[in-house]
């Protein structure tokens, strides 16, 4: 289901995808901030529609300022153990990897998504884009959903 909130302009495109984090500094005293601080802290969101009636308000974290969208829950991609990669199934993450310069650290450690969260798999994509787990980790690479509200 859709949430209408403020985003700053750069983000106000359908399709964009961002990770809330929450009040800023410069959030305090706001006359928007009920419409902008509206989403679960952590999450992942994909812009779905900008509302194209709506003005350009001022904002103090955004300098182009800020835009109504509407917002849904995105699904993230990541690497889950191979043994549980299956559509349908609840998983959790493997846990940290410390090597930033393999190509799938985004996707075992992905934004919007805690270690000890348990999300179903919406679909398996297939191999991650590692030739090599430097944790040995048998990992497939899957879409999931996002959560319930």
């Amino acid at each position: 289901m859709a949430t209408i909130t403020l985003v700053g302009t750069r983000l106000a495109n359908p399709g964009q995808e961002f990770v809330y984090h929450g009040e800023a500094e410069g959030c305090a005293g706001c006359p928007y901030r009920d419409q902008c601080l509206n989403l679960v802290e952590g999450r992942r969101y994909r812009v779905t529609e900008v509302r194209e009636d709506g003005s350009v308000l001022d904002c103090a974290v955004h300098d182009a300022g800020v835009r109504a969208v509407e917002v849904e829950p995105a699904p993230i991609e990541a690497n889950v153990a191979s043994r549980r990669a299956y559509a349908g199934s609840a998983v959790t993450l493997e846990g940290p990897c410390e090597y930033t310069d393999c190509p799938s650290h985004a996707l075992c450690e992905p934004d919007g998504l805690e270690f000890d969260e348990t999300r179903k798999i919406a679909s398996v994509i297939g191999d991650p884009p590692h030739d090599y787990c430097m944790l040995d980790r048998d990992l497939t690479l899957v879409e999931l959903a996002p959560p319930d509200e």
